[in-house]
């Protein structure tokens, strides 16, 4: 059976760039782990309101202009946050990416404030 996106998190992706929604819903029909969209394009402040409570560092987010998303596993009803499981998330999200001709970053990958659930469109290919 293939997952798909429901009703809630084609609205959280209203506003994200057309490219990144292309791979999300790419990834969805590929990945072995359901997931959910928890966030795509952010207020500057709910931005400012994640900085504050420490789940962001930055006010130079790609969510304030529609060039990241955040996924979620999605098991059983309910949103995941074990790390094992953003895995196959991440190679679907990678493998779609890579299909489309679209560049993005895992969250997951970063060296520092590893951020399992994000995805972003690359800033040198999409500039702010």
């Amino acid at each position: 059976m293939t997952n798909h996106l429901g009703k809630r998190s084609r609205s959280r992706l209203e506003g994200v760039h057309p490219d990144l929604v292309r791979v999300v819903k790419s990834a969805i029909e590929i990945t072995t782990v359901d997931f959910t969209v928890i966030e795509g394009r952010r207020t500057k402040a709910r931005q400012r309101q994640l900085v504050k409570i420490g789940a962001s560092r930055t006010m130079r987010s790609r969510h304030l202009t529609g060039h990241a998303v955040d996924l979620a596993p999605w098991v059983d009803g309910t949103v995941r946050w074990d790390w094992p499981l953003f895995y196959p998330i991440a190679r679907a999200m990678k493998q779609a990416a890579k299909e489309l001709g679209v560049r993005i970053r895992w969250g997951g990958d970063w060296k520092r404030f590893r951020d399992g659930p994000h995805f972003q469109l690359k800033w040198k290919h999409y500039p702010a």
